[in-house]
């Protein structure tokens, strides 16, 4: 596996700096992919950036990252909760995972509160606003064995 840290994004985050600008803050994610590139060039990695609002396509990414990342930043959003199949894929995955969360979710409403998640990652990291991502990124370089 080469040096490239896979970032993946679920549903809805293709909305981010429309979508409850309160919760979600006004950056867009093709700012925070622009970020994380920076970040991880900074760092000696290369970044694989996804959004998809598919469970399927998700799941996929988690698959294919197993023959070419050396890591796994997922914020799988609305799929934290209810996706078994991510967790499942997610479980197969030998690297280091870090689970995101741009939002406390811990400070939402209860539904937000059990991430399937959550057991099957190497950290997890949350509240942080859209720079969480950028600090996931240096977390995945350490984790990686290059920081």
């Amino acid at each position: 596996m080469g040096h490239c840290i896979y970032v993946l994004n679920g549903p809805n985050l293709n909305l981010l700096g429309q979508r409850e600008p309160t919760i979600y803050g006004t950056t867009t994610l093709a700012q925070i992919a622009e970020r994380c590139a920076a970040k991880a060039g900074s760092l000696g990695f290369e970044v694989e950036f996804r959004q998809t609002n598919f469970e399927g396509e998700l799941v996929e990414s988690v698959q294919q990252a197993r023959g070419e990342a050396c890591g796994i930043v997922i914020n799988p959003a609305g799929y934290t909760f209810t996706s078994v199949a991510l967790m499942d894929a997610l479980k197969m995955f030998d690297g280091p995972k870090i689970e995101l969360h741009i939002s406390n979710v811990h400070a939402r409403e209860s539904v937000y509160h059990k991430s399937l998640i959550s057991p099957v990652v190497t950290g997890v990291m949350i509240g942080f606003g859209a720079g969480g991502y950028e600090l996931a990124i240096q977390a995945m370089a350490a984790l990686a064995g290059k920081a």
